[in-house]
């Protein structure tokens, strides 16, 4: 293909994804707390303390993460100020499925608002809803409710751990019965 021909098709990919997009924010599933706002987080982030390796405990399921076993999330300060997100898993074939991407504080009072980018200039809340003093696990959402992570630092939580996080998350007005556990190997 030309390159006079590539520009103008690249536009109308960015716009179709952006209507996609857009489309999805309005005919996505109902807010799974109900017809409260989801809560705004409860504690200021240290984002030091936060940076590092998170294990995916529970989720609810999305669509880019069907199959995906062995999650992680890894956080890394950038020279520039923001984080660089490296999300992995393993699929059903055993192999591992990476996405990079790049986060910065969009609430820098308390560091627990983020927006993420996995794609370019477009960008999704992540709101670090509740988390341990120590920062063994973590709650993560936005502000539609239709997405939430449930993290720890260890790959295999005592059950007890792993029952109250989601207890907490039950407290914080989500529908619990909608997670996914998350095998860790």
């Amino acid at each position: 293909m030309t390159s006079r021909f590539k520009a103008p098709l690249l536009l109308a990919a960015l716009a179709g994804a952006s209507v996609l997009l857009s489309g999805c924010a309005v005919l996505g599933p109902k807010h799974p707390v109900g017809n409260t706002a989801v809560p705004e987080p409860a504690k200021s982030v240290d984002l030091p303390r936060y940076l590092g390796k998170w294990y995916e405990i529970a989720r609810y399921e999305q669509s880019f993460q069907k199959g995906c076993e062995g999650v992680t999330a890894d956080y890394a300060l950038r020279a520039d100020g923001a984080i660089d997100v490296r999300n992995a898993c393993r699929k059903a074939d055993g192999k591992t499925s990476v996405a990079n991407g790049k986060a910065k504080v969009v609430d820098a009072v308390t560091n627990a608002k983020l927006k993420v980018s996995f794609f370019g200039p477009f960008y999704g809340d992540y709101w670090v809803l509740d988390r341990a003093d120590d920062y063994s696990w973590a709650i993560v959402g936005e502000p539609s409710g239709r997405y939430l992570w449930l993290l720890a630092r260890e790959a295999t939580p005592p059950p007890a751990k792993v029952e109250a996080l989601i207890a907490r998350a039950r407290a914080l007005g989500y529908d619990t019965s909608m997670l996914i556990r998350t095998r860790q190997p």
